[in-house]
C-alpha cells in the first residue's frame, strides 16, 4: 500500500523525532597509573613514597545523550581531584556544555597528589608533569566515550548491598548500606557500561605501605567486566565521616593487603549486579541536567591556610569558596553532587528529600572540599576533632541542604517509570 503523501510526511516526522529522542551511550578509559611510580597521598600532609603497585588507576567517563543534552560522568582514581583541574578538562573536551562534566574522586588513599599538599620543607610530592598527563589522558576519554555514542536502555535499581563491604569506624552502624546501580544496555540488551554509587573510604591499602593503588575500586572494575556488566564506573556517595571498608578481623586487626581489596571489591561487584539485574528496563529516559553555583564560608584555620598554600586550589573571595553542584534526572532516577565528604546523616536526609524513585548522591565531585557535617555535630564530639578540623567549618553542612532541596524543589520531576 502506497503512502499518500500527507502521511508519508508525518511517518517521516515521527521518525525524525523519534530519532533525536532517542537515549544514547558511550563509555571509554584510560590508564594513568605513573611510571615511574609517584607518592601516594591519603590526606593532608607530604606523600609516602611507593615501590610497586597493586591494581591500576584509571579515569573512566560515561556518556549519555537524550534530545539533544549530553552529560558526562566521569570518575577518577584519586583522593580527590580539583575544580582548577577539572576545567581545564573540560576546556579539552567537545561537544559537551562545560557544566555538564561532572568529574568525582574514588577517594583511593592510594594513588598521587593532585592538590599539591605542603610536604613541610618548602615543596610538595605532586608532580606536575604527571598531572598534566592525567588532565589530557581524561580529556581523552570523555571525547572517546563521546564520540562512542549508540543507542542504548537503562536499568536503575536500589538494593541493600549484603557482607562486609562498609562501616563506619565511628560508630559501626551509622552507615547507608543502600547501594544505587545505573546500567546502561546496548540494543542487544548486552551491559555497556555499569555505575555503581555506594558510600565507603576505599583505604584498605592506605597511603603507608608503598602501593599505588586503586584499591577496592579496582577489583570491583574487573569483576563487573568478569560478570559480563559491561565496563564499571564508580562514584562515591556520602561515606564521611568515617565509613570505610569494612576489613575488620574477629582478633581486632584490620587486612589490609591486595587480596582483601578483591574480596571486598567483587563482594561489591557481585551486590551491584545482583542489586540491578531484575530492575525494568528504560527504553527511551528522560535526561535533564541543571547546574548553579554553591558558596561556602572558609572559616576553618588549617583550611584557609590550606588554600593559601595549594597551588591547585582556587582563591577564596571575601572568605568564601564558590564551586559548581548538579542535579541530572535520568529515566526515574535524581542525582545530586557533593563538592566533598558529606557525614551518612546529611546523605540519610538529602536523599530522603530528593524526589526520584532512586535518589544517587555523588560524593567528592566538581570538587573535595573536607568533610561535611551539621553545625550540631561541629566540634561536638571528641571523636569528630579531626573531621570539624578537616571542614570548612561550622555552617558548611547547613548551606550545603538548604541549597541542595532548594535546588531539587525548584527543578523539574524525574519521569515516573509508570508513565514511560
Amino acid at each position: 500500500m502506497k503512502l499518500k503523501p500527507l502521511a508519508l510526511l508525518l511517518c517521516l516526522t515521527v521518525f525524525v523525532f523519534d530519532a533525536s529522542a532517542a537515549f544514547r551511550a558511550g563509555i571509554a578509559v584510560r590508564n594513568v597509573t605513573p611510571d615511574p611510580l609517584l607518592p601516594v597521598s591519603g590526606g593532608v600532609g607530604p606523600g609516602n613514597p611507593s615501590n610497586k603497585k597493586a591494581g591500576e588507576l584509571t579515569v573512566r567517563a560515561l556518556v549519555f545523550e537524550q534530545d539533544g543534552t549530553r552529560v558526562a560522568i566521569v570518575s577518577a582514581d584519586f583522593l580527590g581531584f580539583p575544580s582548577v583541574l577539572g576545567n581545564q578538562v573540560r576546556a579539552a573536551v567537545k561537544g559537551i556544555p562545560p557544566e555538564n562534566i561532572l568529574i568525582g574522586a574514588t577517594h583511593t588513599h592510594s594513588a598521587p597528589d593532585c592538590y599539591g599538599f605542603p610536604d613541610g620543607k618548602g615543596g610538595t610530592s605532586s608532580d606536575p608533569k604527571y598531572i598534566e598527563l592525567v588532565c589530557t589522558r581524561m580529556a581523552e576519554a570523555i571525547n572517546e566515550a563521546a564520540s562512542k555514542l549508540q543507542p542504548a536502555r537503562i536499568k536503575i535499581a536500589t538494593g541493600e548491598a549484603k557482607g562486609a563491604i562498609a562501616y563506619n569506624y565511628y560508630a559501626p552502624q551509622l552507615y547507608d548500606p543502600r547501594c544505587s546501580v545505573i546500567q546502561a544496555l546496548d540494543v542487544s540488551g548486552k551491559p555497556i557500561a555499569t555505575l555503581v554509587n555506594y558510600a565507603v573510604h576505599p583505604e584498605v591499602l592506605g597511603s603507608d605501605r608503598g602501593i599505588c593503588s586503586p584499591d577496592l575500586i579496582g577489583p570491583l572494575y574487573d569483576q563487573i567486566a568478569a560478570k559480563g556488566g559491561g565496563v564499571g564506573i564508580f562514584m562515591n556517595s556520602a561515606q564521611g565521616g568515617m565509613v570505610t571498608a569494612d576489613n575488620r578481623r574477629p582478633e581486632g586487626k584490620e587486612a589490609g593487603t591486595w587480596e582483601e581489596c578483591q574480596r571486598i571489591g567483587n563482594l561489591l561487584a557481585d551486590e551491584a549486579l545482583r542489586i540491578v539485574q531484575g530492575a525494568s528496563e528504560q527504553a527511551s529516559p528522560k535526561l535533564v541536567c541543571a547546574a548553579r553555583p554553591i558558596s561556602f564560608p572558609v572559616d576553618s584555620p588549617l583550611m584557609r591556610a590550606l588554600l593559601k598554600a595549594l597551588p591547585k586550589a582556587p582563591n577564596a573571595v571575601d572568605g568564601k569558596l564558590t564551586t559548581q553542584m548538579n542535579l541530572i534526572n535520568i529515566g526515574n532516577a535524581q542525582i545530586l553532587t557533593i563538592p566533598g565528604e558529606a557525614l551518612p546523616n546529611i546523605g540519610y536526609y538529602l536523599k530522603r528529600k530528593m524526589r526520584g524513585e532512586h535518589n544517587l548522591l555523588f560524593g567528592l565531585t566538581n570538587d573535595a572540599y573536607g568533610y561535611i557535617l551539621t553545625k550540631e555535630d561541629y566540634e561536638s564530639f571528641k571523636r569528630y576533632e579531626y573531621i570539624s578540623r578537616t571542614s570548612l567549618g561550622e555552617h558548611t553542612g547547613e548551606i550545603l541542604v538548604n541549597e541542595a532541596l532548594k535546588f531539587v524543589n525548584e527543578s523539574p520531576r524525574p519521569e515516573s517509570l509508570a508513565k514511560q
